[in-house]
């Protein structure tokens, strides 16, 4: 096997391993906040919500020193931190003890997904970055949805301690494997970190773009159920899951899109994709109709991360890549973090489908910013 596709393929089963390890947790945490712990639903919410906290902040952290150290070092302190995650929700006795868990975890996670994004770009062609950057997501997506399954299964069979167990495992093995991968040449060794790094302006406006439209997948995370529960439909449920598949396969099957058509018109269509589809939904009176609402929204969101980040690593240098990934994949955390709140208080004043009309909105927002014309690389790298 060819060097860089070994090393790419290393990157992606450590990847898998790390959110893994995180999608197993999430069916997990609720109930053993509500059992063995013996709290309620605001503690829910904020063990669940804890991880966001650290993971937003040390994106940028991270990505400045995967440009300063190199990316293998900082993706494998990442998969320790996850690691170290795992074994405090081992001890954890309360909720302030679980929340640390999280917080480890969140930290761990935000500097293996900005040092793994950023070593699949380093291992690709250019004229294929954009590939590199959709398979990349499979592992996150696919570490999403296999790892749930994993957890709740371990957790109904052999109990709690051996889901946490898991978690502190699967972390590990990616460290050990990143490690024993080769560190892309651009990267080798330190370098004098230059003024404005941590938050480049390259990854500003993609960003942005990014955070409007994360807002279309909160609100169907957050609402799609009790929109549709509103309306007397049942199977609720089984719309996210569509939405979810649809993103997996979109990834496989239209991967190359932002590098043959272009990173620009790529997310442009994107969002407009998701606008439709959420669109469709907000006016869905059957559970077909949505479906057909949540498959065209997860065509559209599986591009736009790839297209974005195109754009991104296409306005900067080589040294400047981690940073510029770093800062633009903090934008996903904010647009989640910004949106459940923002489509909960539409739901409380306006109902449920203008959830998704304002979800729509943000996705044609997301759309216009794409197009916006961009910086040259040698302008984006002097102003970095």
């Amino acid at each position: 096997m060819h060097p860089s596709i070994a090393a790419s393929a290393g990157v992606f089963v450590a990847a898998l391993c790390a959110f893994m390890a995180i999608g197993a947790a999430l069916p997990v945490l609720p109930g053993y906040v509500r059992g063995p712990l013996h709290s309620g639903d605001v503690s829910v919410g904020i063990v669940v919500g804890a991880f966001a906290l650290t993971s937003v902040f040390c994106r940028p952290i991270a990505g400045r020193q995967a440009d300063v150290r190199g990316r293998r070092v900082v993706l494998v302190c990442g998969a320790l931190a996850m690691t170290v995650g795992g074994l405090l929700y081992l001890l954890a006795w309360n909720v302030p003890s679980l929340v640390l868990a999280r917080l480890a975890v969140g930290a761990g996670e935000g500097s293996v997904y900005t040092a793994g994004a950023t070593w699949a770009v380093d291992l690709a062609p250019e004229d294929r970055r954009g590939l590199a950057l959709g398979l990349f997501g499979l592992a996150v997506w696919g570490g999403l949805s296999l790892g749930p399954v994993a957890g709740e299964l371990l957790r109904s069979s052999v109990g709690y301690d051996s889901v946490w167990a898991l978690t502190a495992a699967f972390p590990l093995a990616g460290a050990v494997l990143a490690s024993r991968l080769p560190e892309p040449p651009a990267t080798d060794g330190a370098r004098e970190p230059s003024p404005l790094a941590l938050l480049p302006r390259a990854a500003h406006r993609p960003g942005a773009a990014l955070a409007l439209a994360n807002i279309g997948y909160a609100a169907l995370a957050g609402f799609v159920v009790l929109h549709l529960q509103a309306r007397h439909i049942s199977g609720g449920a089984s719309v996210f899951t569509a939405f979810a598949v649809a993103v997996f396969a979109s990834r496989l099957v239209l991967s190359r899109v932002p590098d043959r058509a272009g990173a620009r018109p790529t997310a442009a269509a994107a969002g407009l994709f998701e606008a439709l589809g959420l669109s469709v939904i907000a006016l869905a009176h059957s559970l077909a109709v949505a479906l057909v609402g949540a498959v065209v929204v997860g065509v559209g969101f599986s591009m736009l991360f790839p297209a974005l980040a195109l754009m991104v690593v296409g306005e900067v240098g080589d040294d400047r890549r981690g940073s510029a990934m770093g800062a633009f994949t903090a934008f996903f955390d904010i647009g989640v973090g910004l949106g459940g709140p923002l489509a909960g208080a539409t739901a409380s004043l306006a109902g449920y489908p203008a959830v998704f009309a304002l979800a729509a909105v943000a996705a044609m927002g997301t759309a216009v910013l794409s197009l916006a014309p961009g910086r040259s690389r040698e302008r984006a790298t002097a102003a970095a």
